[in-house]
């Protein structure tokens, strides 16, 4: 089974990239300096700050090969090339909740980089597989545990 793709902005690659670097050039030099302090106090079996190190060790590698292995796979959406017709990953929406009378903005980005803290929704998410394809004007239906949304699409712009 192929692996499957990634779909990152220009921003997620950035980002994942610098904490690629960070994560191989600081992070392993920090935490190899622990190891090796920890070695120096004497007996292994009862000594705290090495089973910590060597836990941080494994947390610091399983990101790095988790970042490689996100990065491999990545296909990057060229965001001053998206169409503004149509919402699709890249868009910047703002929509109003037909219920609740409430308005909301969201960027439309890979499941990689979602964040819905930061207003960054998934092209897989419910809300933003309702998005994808929709027009300014269109009223789109989200399926929840709790019942069907409704959302009006007020606007659609470039992300940057």
């Amino acid at each position: 089974m192929a692996d499957k793709k990634n779909i990152l902005t220009y921003e997620g690659l950035r980002l994942l990239e610098e904490e690629l670097q960070d994560l191989k050039v600081n992070k392993r030099k920090d935490v190899a300096q622990k190891i090796k302090e920890a070695r120096e106090q004497g007996d292994l079996s009862e000594n705290a700050e090495y089973d910590a190190a060597k836990d941080e060790q494994r947390e610091i590698e399983a990101r790095i090969e988790e970042i490689d292995k996100i990065l491999k796979n990545a296909e990057v959406v060229v965001e001053d090339e998206v169409d503004v017709d149509v919402i699709n990953i890249g868009c910047k929406v703002r929509i109003l909740d037909l219920e609740y009378n409430d308005e909301m903005e969201y960027k439309i980005v890979g499941s990689t980089e979602a964040n819905s803290l930061k207003g960054k929704i998934s092209n897989e998410s419910p809300v933003g597989k309702a998005l994808i394809g929709a027009r300014v004007g269109d009223v789109v239906n989200v399926e929840t545990h709790s019942g069907v949304l409704e959302y009006k699409i007020l606007e659609i712009q470039k992300s940057n």
